[in-house]
């Protein structure tokens, strides 16, 4: 959360001539990390509407890696071999036709949520609900390889100075952690906790949430991880699993509690933290459910708290303008049925308190 970035020894590559065939990193069994090789493939050949990145960085995430390598992802029934890799960052190597957003050598970042842009849903700036949905790396071929295939509409620019690693990184949390904020009403001067701040995702939500004025209540269960939180900048650092953990963020917020919480880990234990620290007319913003994704929700507190709880998308307001996409359908590569897709925005639990005078 501080304004140093740490500049790795890896940086943007210049372009190669597109091979017929490239390296690529696959699996053909689900497991541990060693069922992971080494292949050779064709070079994918990117299709009207797409863009072929050069990779020169890839995120490693708990669900869209470890967990589908482990053959225990939730939504996605996978076609072996697979390539896994889904928020990347590289160099354009080739335009497909009708392409001007982005050339050839530009340095860009890949945003992996693939929407049609032309169904109900997209048209009425709900993307993440679209019947077609796909990740790369999930449901296309992905960026665990030298090259792959994007839709142009989700090829970002990188700005000069950010690395391939920070640039892979922001791809997709940033969006996310973005969206959350937004649909939170984010002000400068709101006390916002964010559970799980060591997380990739919560460490995202934190820092940006700090840039843009808020005060930070950053959690984690590791005393080392606290620690490192506090180096980054959170205001206040605390364990949501310690006794006192509600009354301690009352007691750093002046008796106010949190106007805005960020809890994306869905454990029960946490969740109920995370409702007794909230503010009076406070929200809670969750996109994931990494431990656990039951959790009780008393809706007469929130009621009468007038509090709000959402559970926003991965899609930044500037891709919910019901812009219709000329881009094919690409390749798939796993199979899925649209019904077992969780929708990436699900609006719930929005409550009022009642006026005085209808109580």
């Amino acid at each position: 959360m501080n304004h140093t970035l740490t500049r790795t020894t890896v940086d943007w590559p210049k372009p190669l001539p597109v091979p017929e065939s490239m390296r690529a990193m696959v699996f053909r069994s689900f497991g541990p990390p060693d069922v992971l090789e080494q292949a050779v493939l064709d070079t994918p050949r990117p299709g009207p509407g797409e863009v072929l990145v050069q990779v020169a960085a890839v995120s490693i995430g708990r669900l869209l890696d470890l967990t589908a390598r482990a053959g225990r992802h939730p939504y996605a029934q996978f076609r072996l071999p697979h390539v896994l890799g889904a928020d990347h960052a590289g160099v354009v190597a080739a335009l497909g036709d009708g392409v001007d957003s982005v050339r050839v050598g530009d340095r860009v970042a890949v945003f992996p949520v693939i929407t049609c842009g032309t169904c109900a849903t997209c048209t009425q700036g709900r993307e993440e609900a679209c019947t077609s949905l796909a990740l790369i790396g999930t449901h296309r071929p992905g960026a665990y390889a030298q090259f792959c295939v994007a839709p142009a509409r989700n090829v970002h620019r990188v700005p000069d100075g950010i690395t391939p690693a920070v640039a892979a990184s922001l791809a997709l949390n940033g969006p996310v952690a973005a969206n959350q904020l937004a649909q939170a009403g984010l002000r400068p001067g709101h006390w916002v906790l964010v559970q799980g701040a060591a997380s990739a995702l919560g460490s995202a939500t934190a820092a940006l949430a700090r840039h843009l004025g808020a005060r930070i209540i950053a959690t984690s269960r590791s005393a080392e991880k606290r620690e490192a939180l506090a180096a980054a900048g959170a205001e206040v650092v605390l364990d949501a699993t310690a006794p006192d953990f509600a009354s301690r963020v009352r007691e750093a917020t002046g008796g106010h509690g949190a106007d805005i919480v960020v809890d994306n880990l869905g454990d029960p234990t946490v969740w109920d933290a995370t409702i007794d620290a909230l503010a009076r007319g406070g929200t809670v913003v969750t996109s994931g459910a990494f431990l656990g994704g039951k959790v009780r929700l008393d809706l007469l507190r929130l009621y009468s708290d007038a509090s709000s709880a959402y559970a926003p998308g991965t899609l930044p307001r500037s891709r919910r303008c019901g812009r219709r996409s000329s881009e094919g359908s690409g390749r798939s590569s796993t199979e899925r049925s649209p019904s077992r897709m969780p929708p990436t925005r699900i609006a719930i639990w929005r409550t009022t308190a009642m006026s005085a005078a209808s109580r």
